[in-house]
């Protein structure tokens, strides 16, 4: 009975099964993976971020490019302070403020975004300290360039001069005239009397939506193993169904009924014999000569022989 799985189609079929389930399930264990690494690294991140803080400072051009390594490392870089900018709708401790972002031109290199603290209130209605006159060396933690999906990140435009929503390069590109290093700097210690702005978790590492996207993800590709398994079976015994269904003679559409035309005589549906396609007429029914009048009923015996001559 079993032998149509030796046919060309279910050859095809087997073939997509055997292919389709360690797929599935090799998909959904890298998606678990993935999802137990974030949370390892969000249990770790407490703990790097203070020896991050407590390490020593390095050169900037010994942790570019920023990786998940490198990001919250002290770099040390040397310059003179350029253009300034405001970054709004930014929180500290629950308070909204903002930052204050300048510039630092390197010698003979690319432009090095430095964010020197944290203000509250709004720009434009808070005094800004002037950055500091001359060469001057900056020591701070080392991050990436944010992107639309980072915390505080503004994407909308509107924003007055002067002012940024996203600290990335690809923000600031169109901004000033001059190369860019794609990472920026959190000093240590704030001048001004600003306050210092802490370092960020590196990007794709703490339980976020993404962390529970790749759960999501887990489920999902075992459950389509699961599917694919349930539909094999289904397929093979609607094909077993139908094989014994026709040796048994019992045809595929033996539970359909015929439906004749308008018009048309009816087909039987028990006896498979055409129905008669004349009825007998009623003796009140009209015939070819117009209407029939009824015939009188037959007269019974005691009314004839109530009639008869004495």
């Amino acid at each position: 009975m079993y032998r149509f799985l030796l046919t060309p189609r279910w050859w095809g079929i087997n073939i997509f099964v055997v292919l389709a389930i360690p797929f599935c399930v090799f998909m959904g264990s890298w998606q678990l993976g993935r999802f137990e690494d974030r949370v390892e690294d969000h249990r770790a991140a407490p703990g790097q971020s203070a020896a991050a803080r407590a390490s020593e400072a390095r050169p900037l051009a010994e942790l570019l490019p920023v990786t998940k390594d490198t990001s919250g490392k002290r770099a040390e870089a040397t310059g003179r302070y350029a253009e300034q900018f405001l970054v709004p709708e930014r929180k500290l401790d629950g308070e909204r403020g903002f930052y204050v972002l300048n510039l630092l031109r390197t010698d003979g290199g690319p432009a090095l975004p430095v964010v020197r603290g944290w203000l509250p209130g709004d720009p434009g209605r808070t005094e800004v300290p002037a950055a500091p006159d001359g060469e001057v060396t900056v020591t701070g933690a080392l991050q990436a360039s944010e992107s639309p999906g980072s915390d505080g990140a503004r994407t909308a435009g509107g924003l007055p001069a002067g002012q940024l929503g996203m600290i990335s390069a690809a923000t600031l590109v169109n901004l000033v005239p001059h190369d860019l290093h794609n990472a920026w700097v959190t000093l240590d210690r704030a001048d001004g009397g600003m306050t210092p702005v802490p370092a960020a978790a590196p990007q794709n590492t703490g339980l976020d939506l993404k962390a529970f996207q790749n759960l999501g993800y887990t489920g999902e590709w075992f459950v389509f193993a699961g599917f694919v398994v349930f539909m094999w079976f289904r397929l093979l015994r609607r094909e077993t169904e139908a094989l014994r269904d026709a040796a048994l003679g019992i045809p595929e559409d033996s539970g359909t009924a015929v439906v004749a035309p308008s018009g048309a005589p009816a087909a039987s549906t028990t006896s498979g014999a055409p129905a008669s396609s004349t009825a007998p007429a009623s003796s009140g029914s009209a015939g070819p000569g117009g209407p029939r009048h009824p015939e009188p009923a037959s007269r019974t015996v005691d009314q004839d022989a109530g009639s008869a001559p004495v």
